[in-house]
């Protein structure tokens, strides 16, 4: 079992859905959902999109391979629901992306610890200032899987401190794995390895603008 991370890297990088599909079960056999997510699909999508990066891997391949990746991870996390009684103040979104693993993942995360998330979607820069300015956040969560994503939550974090908006922005993704700086650099006020980081990060975020 100690090869099925790369075994399932290469199954993604080769397209081949089939054989990912049946080392994505074969792990789940001996791990909970959450540990199979983590110690499968987040390393695989995080090599690819340094593959990326580092012009080794073609966008396509990163998009075919976070898009079955999804389908998988929508099989064992529930979808999504809307929290009930007071609104919430705290939002996950993906920036100027198009990758929604990591955002499904934390999401799923959070509602199982007891923790009420909105679920912004993907937006730029500008509407989501404008979204949390509207929505009286107090935390902002942000998945990146591509670079270019992550250095926008730079501007992100500027405009936010323009409008003079005290929200705590917490981010995560691949770019803020290979640079262990690079969430300060941007502006964060926390950054999380794993989904499993989530709600602690959040608990504490909140605690601190009390």
């Amino acid at each position: 079992m100690s090869d099925l991370p790369q075994s399932f890297l290469a199954a993604l990088e080769e397209l081949d859905q089939l054989r990912a599909d049946a080392l994505f079960r074969l792990a789940l056999a001996d791990r909970a959902p959450i540990e199979a997510v983590e110690q499968l699909i987040v390393p695989a999508l995080e090599a690819i999109g340094r593959g990326w990066d580092e012009g080794r891997t073609a966008l396509s391949q990163v998009y075919v391979a976070g898009r079955f990746c999804e389908r998988l991870v929508s099989g064992v996390f529930p979808a999504g629901i809307e929290a009930g009684g007071e609104r919430p103040r705290t939002a996950i979104v993906v920036l100027n992306d198009y990758h929604f693993l990591g955002k499904r993942i934390v999401s799923a995360v959070l509602r199982a610890s007891g923790i009420a998330v909105l679920d912004y979607g993907r937006m730029d820069v500008d509407e989501l200032v404008s979204r949390v300015a509207a929505d009286r956040l107090e935390v902002l969560l942000i998945s990146v899987l591509m670079l270019p994503a992550a250095l926008q939550v730079g501007a992100l974090t500027a405009a936010l401190r323009a409008r003079d908006l005290p929200v705590r922005v917490a981010v995560g993704g691949a770019p803020f794995h290979f640079d262990a700086e690079l969430w300060r650099e941007v502006g964060a006020h926390a950054m999380g390895r794993t989904a499993g980081d989530a709600p602690g990060i959040v608990r504490a975020l909140l605690e601190e603008g009390r």
